[in-house]
């Protein structure tokens, strides 16, 4: 008799965890800030990258990990605004190999609060976004232990699903992950509005030509329609392209992470309770046996938490 296949241990390494704090945060200049959406996209979504020489997080940040900003001044009740944390997106040796250089993904908020008609503006982003090089932000961190890759990363393939700014953490992963020479399977989808949104389009096209494992997928859902008429959104991949996700995902050595817009889980969620999939979730018992079809927000929210192979980062 065949021996059984054993499923590989998820080593997640042990990381530092807020070296500097609001209350001591650390000032580092900003080098570079540029936009990565296209002319044309009604919204304005930049890349920002920050120079962390002789401070303690060169060296001490990881993949999946993410770091504070401070905005500078006070709230309509006399308070300092508070932290926004932002994921790392540079790989793990920084931006173009120079380890002292990390970077991340910022949208400028500017929204209409429909009742009471006035226009707000997301005081962080947009005062990320509005920064030249050589201005100095007051960065806090690291934070976050446990959206990682493992130690034994040779042992997993990976499924990648980003929405928005949530494909930040995924730069850095993918680049590090095809630099170390991994030649198991490699899928990110990447869920948008609209096409003028597409981040880093020519980074991933890149490295998928480059290397064969590595699959980019993009699902825009207001101007692309599926078969059925149903917009395209991220969830709808595993459906779409059964062919390929099913068998990937039924491997007892594939990982799951997921980042994006609170609720984008929701849907993949469901997508895997469908196909059976259920290794992916830890269900609580009041739903065991429920139609994922059925299942309700509160559900998910109360009685679905993801399982040991699956990683979530939601904002």
């Amino acid at each position: 008799m065949a021996e059984q296949a054993v499923r590989p241990e998820i080593k997640l390494p042990e990381v530092k965890m807020n070296i500097y704090s609001p209350r001591n945060p650390v000032e580092v200049p900003v080098v570079e800030n540029r936009i990565v959406t296209r002319e044309s996209s009604p919204n304005f979504i930049r890349h920002v990258s920050f120079d962390i020489s002789d401070t303690k997080l060169q060296d001490n940040i990881q993949l999946g990990q993410s770091f504070g900003i401070l905005p500078p001044g006070k709230n309509e009740k006399g308070r300092p605004y508070k932290l926004r944390l932002y994921s790392l997106a540079s790989p793990y040796h920084g931006e173009n190999g120079n380890q002292r250089i990390i970077s991340t993904t910022v949208k400028r908020i500017i929204e209409e609060w429909e009742n009471e008609g006035e226009l707000y503006l997301g005081v962080c982003s947009n005062f990320l976004c509005n920064l030249r090089p050589g201005e100095t932000v007051k960065m806090t961190g690291p934070a976050g232990r446990r959206f990682l890759l493992p130690e034994n990363r040779n042992d997993f393939n990976y499924v990648f699903f980003a929405t928005g700014t949530g494909i930040a953490p995924f730069r850095g992963m993918v680049y590090d992950l095809l630099k170390e020479g991994i030649e198991s399977d490699i899928y990110l989808i990447f869920g948008t509005p609209y096409r003028t949104d597409i981040l880093y389009e020519d980074y991933f096209r890149g490295l998928e030509e480059a290397h064969p494992n590595f699959h980019f997928m993009v699902y825009v859902s207001r101007e692309d329609r599926r078969a059925d008429g149903s917009k395209k959104y991220v969830q709808f991949a595993i459906d779409d392209h059964q062919e390929q996700f099913i068998p990937l995902l039924s491997q007892d050595n594939t990982l799951l992470y997921i980042c994006g817009l609170q609720g984008m889980q929701a849907g993949i969620y469901k997508q895997l309770a469908r196909h059976n999939l259920y290794e992916y979730l830890e269900l609580k018992d009041s739903i065991q046996g429920k139609d994922p079809d059925e299942w309700t927000s509160k559900d998910i929210k109360r009685r679905i938490k993801p399982g040991t192979r699956t990683f979530v980062e939601v904002y």
